[in-house]
């Protein structure tokens, strides 16, 4: 505005009072003083503006408007309307006292230059625009307040999340887990001292370069597993890969966590992994000591249920083998030895058949078909009841799951034909077949859907300290049983991925839970 000021004077000089002229180029030269020098300050030295900086460019504003506005006419001058940006202006730079300052001068300086030099330009008008500054000090005032109240919150936001990024950064710098992150175009965008040491990269040497083909040098599989991930938009979970680490051959276990892309592109992929050589060298060996741990167990119970009927066949034999022995005690002891040689011969069949268990022809098995067969062959069975009432439910239509149906049949007429001997005469049983729901994939995390048979009997029912022993090998409560009947279902349940439990149900007795994932969920089986 001086700018424009000295053009026109300088244009209509020779026509121009010589007074107009002169205060012309004062106001220019004062204007390029005072600019230059506050430039200086806040530009070349950096000082940030205060309170009382701020008040003394909008006085000088006011100064330098109402010079202008004397030069051109007084309150009919056409640069009047400017003291409302200079209001504006002190009202976002400086609290409310500094702009009851800024507001008293301009009016002051407006009404006394109207009142001593320019008294023709006096109207009505002039009053309204003394009122018209009042009001937009207070507008403005009110404006400017919230603005500098948002300012300050924003200030302190921002405070925290340049706090929250070092804190951060230095959590992510000292994780012994490495952090990779790669863009859409494969392009690293981020990776953590942990991965530079475990991959061998330089973060200084690869930032925003293609990195793929070099992890994938560095840990066969790792690009591959960014890729899908990226490719589509879902994170990976506990993969484990081998890798070279330090040119010995390690395993990472890895995971993905995908981030939101922005436009059309394929979004980043971060990487989080970690060598887990050593921890999954001790856990081959916990599993393989917890299995030798079991062979020892299950041989010392095997040897411990072959020492009775043994011992009984010895004695039996020597007892025989006396000539002074009666034809009828000489009968009962070859029945004895008979007996016991037959319990043998069973018990090392089941145990035979315990030992053999595993996933054979991986079909789809119908179980309401299979539930029906293996309640029939039950109830034939010489330990059955024969008066022991049977509930069926659930079996009106087909429920499929893969896997071998052999062991599954086995499974299942083991629970049930271990119902019937618990129920005994005149005793109940109550076989549940249901579909898949809410509340029977808790068990099956890794399952969509499930299957769920239920066996329940009216007998004595488990107890409490018994829960957690049932399907131990030879562990049993019923007189003559081996012991390897639950096992073998625990077994057979286990190898279709699926899950079996006890509890005491609504007949009173005993309550037995098969969970199996339906056919499509299951993984194969006989791997």
């Amino acid at each position: 505005m001086a700018g424009g000021i000295l053009l026109a004077a300088l244009i209509g000089w020779g026509a121009a009072p010589p007074d107009q002229t002169v205060a012309a180029a004062m106001i220019f030269l004062g204007t390029a003083v005072f600019t230059g020098w506050s430039y200086r300050l806040t530009h070349v030295h950096g000082v940030e503006p205060i309170v009382s900086f701020r008040l003394a460019q909008s006085l000088f504003d006011v100064l330098l408007t109402t010079s202008v506005i004397h030069l051109t006419g007084g309150a009919q001058s056409p640069f009047t309307p400017v003291y409302i940006l200079v209001l504006t202006a002190a009202a976002l730079m400086l609290p409310a006292w500094g702009q009851l300052v800024v507001w008293a001068s301009t009016t002051a300086m407006f009404a006394g230059d109207v009142a001593w030099a320019h008294p023709e330009t006096f109207r009505a008008s002039t009053v309204v625009l003394l009122g018209l500054f009042a009001l937009v000090s207070v507008v403005t005032g009110w404006l400017g307040a919230g603005l500098r109240r948002a300012g300050l919150t924003l200030g302190a936001v921002e405070s925290e999340l340049r706090q929250l990024r070092l804190d951060t950064g230095d959590i992510l710098a000292n994780l012994s887990t490495g952090l990779l992150t790669v863009d859409g175009q494969g392009r690293l965008a981020y990776i953590n001292q942990a991965a530079e040491k475990l991959l061998g990269l330089d973060a200084a040497s690869w930032l925003g370069r293609p990195v793929l083909a070099e992890v994938d040098a560095k840990a066969p599989g790792l690009a591959e597993v960014i890729q899908r991930s990226s490719r589509e938009g879902s994170p990976v979970l506990r993969r484990k890969l081998d890798a070279r680490l330090q040119g010995e051959p390690s395993i990472l276990g890895v995971s993905t966590a995908v981030l939101a892309g922005s436009g059309s592109g394929l979004p980043s992929v971060t990487a989080i992994f970690q060598d887990i050589t050593d921890a999954e060298r001790l856990e081959g060996l916990k599993i393989r000591a917890e299995r030798l741990e079991a062979v020892a167990e299950l041989s010392a119970s095997l040897a411990h249920e072959i020492k009775n009927p043994l011992a009984s066949i010895r004695s039996s034999v020597e007892q025989i083998a006396k000539p002074s022995l009666d034809a009828e005690d000489r009968a009962v002891l070859q029945s004895l030895v008979l007996t016991e040689s037959d319990r043998l011969s069973r018990l090392l069949s089941e145990f035979i058949e315990f030992a053999r268990i595993r996933g054979g022809r991986v079909e789809d098995v119908d179980l309401s078909e299979l539930v029906r067969n293996a309640l029939a062959l039950a109830l034939q069975h010489p330990d059955a009841p024969e008066d022991a009432r049977v509930a069926v439910e659930g079996l009106e239509r087909p429920l499929r799951v893969r896997g071998d149906e052999d062991l599954l049949h086995r499974a299942v007429f083991n629970l049930i034909l271990n119902a019937l001997q618990f129920a005994g005469a005149a005793g109940q049983v109550r076989v549940t077949l249901a579909g898949p729901s809410e509340e029977e994939r808790a068990p099956l995390p890794d399952a969509e859907d499930a299957i769920r048979i239920t066996v329940e009997d009216s007998g004595p029912g488990v107890a409490i300290e018994d829960l957690g022993r049932v399907f131990e090998p030879f562990y049993t409560t019923r007189k003559g049983g081996s012991g390897l009947g639950l096992a073998v279902v625990h077994r057979a349940v286990d190898a279709h991925q699926g899950s079996v439990w006890v509890d005491n149900g609504a007949l009173g007795g005993a309550r037995f839970v098969m969970v199996l994932p339906a056919a499509g969920t299951a993984g194969e089986q006989g791997e």
